[in-house]
């Protein structure tokens, strides 16, 4: 073997030997996304082929500059779910955010929204201001709401996730994909991303069980507009 054969093989065992470390390291960060992807599987739906469920589960998500109107991602997630009840795939509708999010009132714009412009009868929508998270609207579907079975949207970078958050705390959720005016392919990657990293987080959540940041007792609103 010639001394520059010898130079490249040595080289190439320590490159081999500098890169098991890092690949070990990606591996090991990926695994609460994969098991939020994984655990979703079967359970996600586009908006024309959904499973019925007496209630729909919609996320918040960042209110317009007017702070009074819902911005562009969070329109298409309430359109979704006013399709879905208006094609009787779900009775009542479950608006859950931050209500004093730095953006504006998220429970108040999506409430308004579904009422005043999509034309949902207002008996039929319910108002969580405390869904302060994913985690947090999930466990508070159920812990205060009432909620076994439902439907829930969002856009689909973010669906396996609250799938995933949502049936291991104990709710029977599908996922429905909702409409994503406005998502070009730089938006969609920079949320998968997003997404990516705070699977980290729900991972985390999960295995310790935390409870939801706000307490409240059990409230009967959902469950009365069920028998409305």
């Amino acid at each position: 073997m010639t001394d520059a054969a010898g130079r490249a093989n040595r080289w190439r065992r320590r490159l081999i030997r500098a890169a098991v470390p890092g690949v070990a390291v990606l591996l090991l960060a990926s695994l609460p996304w994969l098991w939020t992807t994984t655990a979703a599987r079967g359970h996600l739906y586009g908006e024309a082929d959904a499973p019925a469920a007496d209630v729909v589960i919609v996320l918040g998500t960042a209110v317009a500059a007017d702070r009074r109107q819902p911005g562009d991602r969070l329109t298409g997630r309430l359109e979704t779910a006013a399709a879905l009840l208006n094609s009787g795939r779900a009775r009542v509708v479950l608006v859950s955010g931050d209500g004093g999010g730095t953006s504006g009132d998220e429970p108040a714009a999506m409430t308004a929204h579904l009422t005043e412009r999509l034309g949902v009868d207002p008996r039929r929508v319910v108002a969580d201001p405390f869904g302060l998270d994913t985690y947090d609207t999930c466990a508070r579907a159920r812990e205060v709401y009432g909620v076994e079975r439902a439907l829930i949207v969002t856009q689909s970078y973010h669906l396996s996730r609250a799938v995933t958050l949502c049936r291991h705390l104990g709710l029977d959720v599908e996922g429905v994909a909702a409409r994503c005016s406005g998502c070009g392919p730089a938006l969609l990657f920079r949320k998968a991303v997003r997404d990516y990293f705070a699977s980290g987080k729900a991972a985390w959540d999960a295995a310790r069980g935390r409870p939801p940041a706000v307490h409240s007792p059990a409230d009967p609103a959902l469950q009365d507009a069920l028998k409305g």
